[in-house]
């Protein structure tokens, strides 16, 4: 035999009976002419999309969806559907082909999908979506999963139409809770591959609009609570009884802007929905900027790409940042149990387990009970971004002199620490006068009071810039720092972690791919020069708004997650000493926020030592990632240094979109920084908008 000749020997039946069931839709009429045919018969007849809906009892978006071929009907509306095109092929049977043209063979629909899918139509009884505006380049659609069809979401309005990714509609008919949690996970075809082996899949997200929530026996808004963490419907509500009933659960968050509503698992299958109420703040106005007011086609596309390229989110970006880092860690994988042969969870390596791991007690924060049960009272990590503004007598008649301050920005700085970051994955251990160690993850006593430097720049070891006066706790990268600038450094004592890992680099790697995806997606590209690239981003935000707001939601997924890591309690009612429910996350570790932040901030001082080295000008104020420069011109070409081939030089300051790289923030007058600083206030917070106020309370 033939090596290449496919082989037909035991076959599942299944093919061959799928073959027997095409056959006979061939035969009995059900597979239907090409779409274009269909829109030519249509036409040639005269009649609008809403008079065939009319005459087959379906509404105007199924009838496109027939016609784009995107989705096919079902049962007596196929036949139905079939005598109408039948009827009109005989009255307007297609032109003969052109004899220059090879004719070709009547072709087949693909096999109806499951469910109706159709492209946003615009008709007289709903308004069209608005279009998008111009985009730099489209964003690559995503392999499609076959056991997810219509991708991992769909936005529900208040007329049954549930507008998903790549601009299908899907039809649903539910009026209830129960019903539309059925009908996802029954019929809807949503949802999202997990992102590793060892995951789990993406639970179906829809989201609902205001008048989706009003038809299905929502309020149109949630009114009373003073915090919108608060948000939730009663327990005696309604919706909730009828939530109940049909024996589906809530979270222990109840029913708030984002609920979620599941049973237990079957085996494998998960059974879980995932609701987002527009009307109730669900999407934050400074994570989704304009969001929430989109049409509901424009928002199914901004989740869409935002689930995507990073995940189909859970909550607030901050949950999804944290969704995140364990989706791509996974807890746990199968092992073969040795005893008994059984597939059984075992630890997944690289992971922070199942189990909740308590801190040690600098790394902790003052309520946990760690610290009250202990007495503990040796001080605190202050693992803290800048805060920073230069005593106004530091500055010098030449820099007061220079006519502009301009703001850098670097882009995402928190994602560009997390990259290749060691840090723990164990429980710490408590050690006295240790050997100072830079390879090693954990919190250090150390005094820093010796180190002399620079008064025009910040101190590196606090947020404040302030130096150190004495014996303090760190986390690794600061004291490594001190011994990079030539200093000893002898801690007293040490917490430290004898399992450690890069937790964090797939997190990172997915982020940055999505961050550096998205400004290419708004024209700005990483093979630009400089001058172009402060021109892309000038008005990358005008390119396209809905992809804008992919942007802003992937760097507030960045900083929310690292803070999530630290998580402090919430409530009136809370007590120090008690657990709070963030305690109960394997996630819940302030020390690898601290190792984030530390990275950072020693980052930030380094450019700022070698940007004096290499030009002479100091900082006039440091705001976290934002740093602001007395300049010559209004531009950061201005001031950066550059070789004499025109190249930037390495270690300080670059322009450029990869994260670590800077932007311009703003530009205002060192007249009007200066003012500031007497004032108290740090120019770098207000150098993007100019106008300051004086209640910010620093």
């Amino acid at each position: 035999m033939n090596e290449e000749e496919p082989q037909m020997t035991n076959q599942p039946p299944q093919l061959f009976t799928a073959i027997d069931s095409l056959l006979a839709a061939v035969d009995d009429g059900t597979v239907l002419p090409v779409p274009a045919e269909r829109v030519r018969l249509r036409e040639a007849a005269g009649l609008t999309q809403a008079a065939v809906a009319q005459a087959l009892g379906v509404r105007v978006p199924s009838i496109a969806a027939w016609e784009a071929g995107r989705a096919e009907p079902k049962a007596e509306r196929l036949e139905a559907y079939r005598r109408l095109l039948e009827g009109l092929a005989r009255r307007y049977p297609a032109p003969a082909p052109h004899p220059d043209h090879e004719a070709t063979g009547p072709q087949r629909a693909p096999r109806p999908p499951a469910h109706d899918t159709v492209s946003v139509p615009a008709t007289p009884n709903r308004p069209a979506a608005r279009p998008a505006a111009k985009q730099a380049t489209a964003p690559a659609a995503p392999a499609v999963d076959p056991r997810f069809p219509h991708g991992p979401l769909a936005v529900l309005d208040g007329d049954g139409s549930a507008y998903g990714v790549n601009g299908i509609v899907l039809d649903c008919p539910a009026r209830t809770i129960p019903e539309l949690v059925e009908w996802t996970l029954g019929e809807s075809g949503l949802g999202a591959a997990k992102l590793h082996r060892y995951g789990k899949d993406s639970d179906p997200l829809i989201v609902l609009t205001a008048a989706a929530a009003v038809k299905l026996g929502l309020p149109e808004r949630l009114e009373g609570h003073e915090q919108r963490r608060s948000l939730r419907l009663p327990s005696d509500h309604p919706v909730v009884k009828e939530v109940g009933r049909a024996k589906w659960q809530l979270t222990q968050r109840g029913f708030g802007p984002w609920a979620r509503i599941y049973r237990k698992a079957q085996g494998r299958q998960r059974q879980c929905v995932q609701l987002a109420i527009l009307s109730w703040d669900a999407l934050d106005e400074r994570s989704w900027p304009g969001v929430a007011e989109m049409e509901p086609a424009d928002i199914a596309r901004v989740l869409g790409v935002y689930a995507q390229r990073v995940i189909t989110p859970r909550g607030s970006t901050a949950v999804s940042g944290l969704e995140l880092m364990t989706a791509l860690r996974p807890p746990t994988r199968a092992e073969r149990d040795e005893a008994t042969g059984n597939w059984v969870p075992g630890h997944n390596p690289g992971s922070l387990g199942t189990e909740p791991m308590d801190p040690a007690p600098p790394e902790a924060t003052s309520e946990h009970p760690v610290v009250v049960n202990s007495g503990w009272s040796g001080g605190f990590l202050n693992e803290e971004a800048y805060q920073w503004v230069r005593p106004v007598d530091l500055l010098s008649d030449e820099e007061c002199h220079l006519p502009y301050a301009v703001g850098l920005d670097l882009n995402t700085a928190f994602l560009a620490a997390a990259s290749r970051l060691v840090v723990g994955l164990s429980a710490p251990d408590h050690f006295h006068a240790p050997k100072f160690n830079p390879k090693i993850p954990g919190s250090w006593l150390v005094d820093l009071s010796h180190v002399e430097l620079d008064p025009r720049l910040p101190s590196p070891f606090t947020p404040t810039g302030e130096r150190p006066t004495d014996p303090a706790w760190y986390q690794t990268h600061t004291v490594a720092y001190a011994q990079e600038l030539g200093y000893d450094v002898q801690p007293l004592e040490a917490y430290l972690r004898r399992e450690t890992g890069a937790y964090l680099d797939p997190w990172h790697d997915r982020l940055r791919t999505a961050y550096l995806d998205t400004l290419a997606d708004l024209g700005v590209t990483k093979d630009s020069t400089d001058a172009e690239f402060l021109a892309a981003m000038e008005g990358h935000k005008d390119t396209d708004p809905a992809l804008a707001a992919v942007l802003a939601a992937v760097k507030a997924t960045v900083k929310g997650g690292v803070g999530k890591l630290r998580e402090r309690p919430q409530g009136r009612s809370y007590k120090q000493g008690e657990r709070w429910p963030a305690l109960e996350r394997p996630t819940w570790r302030p020390d690898i926020r601290a190792a984030v932040i530390s990275k950072a901030r020693v980052n930030m001082h380094r450019k700022l030592r070698n940007m004096a080295v290499m030009t002479g000008l100091y900082p006039l104020a440091v705001l976290s990632d934002c740093v602001v420069y007395p300049s010559p011109g209004e531009s950061p070409l201005d001031f950066l240094p550059y070789d004499a081939s025109g190249k930037p030089k390495p270690g300080g300051f670059r322009l450029g979109p990869t994260p670590g790289l800077a932007k311009l923030e703003g530009v205002q007058t060192v007249p009007w920084a200066v003012d500031l600083m007497e004032k108290g206030l740090n120019p770098a917070r207000h150098i993007k908008g100019g106008d300051a106020v004086l209640d910010e309370g620093e």
